[in-house]
């Protein structure tokens, strides 16, 4: 490359929780630049899910995360005329990335009133290993299983 990389930005903690992984959440879950409004999201939805849950919301949301996070997915690679799907692993910055987005995407297509109300379900369900997010990393994990043997052409 001719260029260096670019310098990663400092993330500050969120002032509620003091966590830098909420404010990347909330980061991607902005529209806008209306970060107060995500922030509000983001802390109602939590608040629900220790009401649902009866223990720490953050702790469930954490847990939600690592549950919809995934380990490898598929890249095509043409080789010869062909196109093959060849499986390999993530880099912890975009898995957490991947999880993150699937989550929120998948919230927003729920069907119930308020978007923390989505956010705070589709949280619960990823919790208990269920849901659109968690369906979505398991079939990108089947496959990446399915093409397996295709892993020796990875580059």
């Amino acid at each position: 490359m001719r260029k260096s990389k670019p310098k990663k930005r400092v993330i500050l903690p969120d002032p509620k929780f003091n966590d830098t992984l909420v404010t990347k959440f909330v980061n991607n879950l902005m529209y806008q630049g209306k970060k107060n409004l995500a922030y509000k999201v983001f802390y109602d939805a939590i608040e629900t899910v220790t009401e649902k849950a009866g223990e720490d919301g953050l702790e469930i949301w954490k847990k939600a995360l690592a549950n919809v996070t995934p380990a490898v997915e598929v890249r095509s690679r043409r080789i010869g005329g062909a196109t093959f799907q060849i499986p390999s692993e993530i880099r912890p910055g975009r898995k957490q990335s991947i999880g993150m987005k699937a989550l929120i995407n998948y919230a927003r297509k729920r069907h119930e009133k308020s978007m923390a109300n989505k956010l705070a379900s589709e949280i619960l369900a990823a919790a208990k290993e269920e849901g659109a997010a968690f369906k979505r990393k398991e079939d990108t994990h089947r496959m990446a299983e399915a093409n397996k043997a295709f892993a020796h052409f990875r580059f």
